[in-house]
């Protein structure tokens, strides 16, 4: 942790304003701008983490939650807190994190810094458990989706008077939305704050503050092989029905959306040196948006290849400037 000074307190409170003007901001906009305003109030957080350490960063938590309890309400600060600030700031700590590599079994001269799969990992955990307690906030369930249902087949049924459609049909749809939305959210979230961790990493490392190495993301970002675990249980939940079910759900988006980000890195780092690279990850991209099945297939590379990647550097004392990844 750095050293408590009027500095680092001041930086803090800087980028904790920023982050809750960005939120404010967000919640006045449409709501496609509004996603990306959200996502970039957690970079404030990330970046006061990232380069001065975890007193700032909790003092631009605070201030952020501070100042979006009184100009909206304490429930606004709540969920901006849990699906923001909070990951943000624990993301920067968790990135800090260093213990010399003897620990493990390598070099005495070498650092080993906290795998970028537990981070992942964490980051996972983070927004299922926000998604859920915002879903217990507004009463999250069938009496919220049901009516978006009916409001769908309303407004068909405006366009097209012919139209009836199959009660068995309906309630199927009703179930199968009760279970998509809180798994699209938690998916969507893990990859926009797993963005902005990304983004807040290269702009520190740009400035000379950073304290972790530049990684190699494509080597580097794997799940951890407990994840596995976590998605499995996840997915037993959803065949039990009512809150289990709803609680796999989310989980299923947000680890799968993990294991989604480790896929699309396995084939980043599997097509370099290829000629063909370019228009076939392009090509991966907007298949995987648009269709189901080539979204899938990414989840299931990421699933098949699990594993951590720590960084390693030089202790202060050492004389090579060395930098690897060693994989465990």
């Amino acid at each position: 942790m750095k050293r408590l000074d009027l500095k680092t307190l001041l930086t803090g409170a800087l980028a904790g304003l920023t982050a809750a003007l960005l939120v404010l901001g967000a919640s006045v906009q449409p709501s496609f701008f509004s996603a990306f305003l959200y996502t970039a109030s957690a970079l404030p957080i990330l970046l006061v983490g990232l380069g001065w350490g975890n007193v700032a960063a909790i003092v631009a938590v605070v201030t952020a939650a501070a100042l979006g309890a009184v100009f909206i309400s304490p429930s606004f600060a709540l969920i901006m807190t849990l699906v923001t600030l909070l990951p943000a700031g624990w993301l920067s700590h968790l990135a800090n994190l260093a213990r010399p590599a003897s620990e493990l079994g390598g070099p005495d001269h070498l650092l080993a810094w906290y795998p970028l799969s537990d981070i992942l990992l964490h980051l996972c955990g983070l927004v299922t458990f926000a998604v859920i307690v915002i879903g217990v906030m507004i009463g999250y369930g069938p009496e919220i989706t049901d009516s978006i249902v009916d409001l769908l087949i309303a407004s068909v049924k405006q366009q097209q008077p012919e139209f009836m459609p199959d009660p068995a049909a309906t309630a199927q749809t009703k179930s199968v939305i009760l279970l998509m939305l809180p798994a699209l959210q938690g998916g969507i979230w893990v990859t926009m704050l797993f963005a902005a961790y990304y983004f807040a990493v290269r702009i520190v490392a740009a400035s000379g503050r950073g304290l972790r190495p530049r990684e190699d993301i494509p080597s580097s970002l794997r799940m951890n092989r407990n994840s596995i675990f976590i998605f499995l249980a996840g997915l037993a939940a959803c065949f039990f029905g009512g809150v289990p079910a709803l609680i796999g759900a989310t989980v299923i988006g947000t680890f799968g959306a993990g294991f989604m980000l480790s896929g699309f890195a396995s084939l980043h780092f599997r097509t370099r040196g290829k000629d063909w690279r370019l228009p076939a990850l392009i090509l991966c991209y907007l298949a995987s948006m648009l269709m189901l099945l080539p979204a899938l297939l990414i989840l299931v590379v990421g699933l098949s290849d699990t594993r951590k990647a720590i960084a390693l550097t030089p202790t202060k004392d050492a004389d090579t400037p060395k930098q690897s990844d060693t994989k465990i």
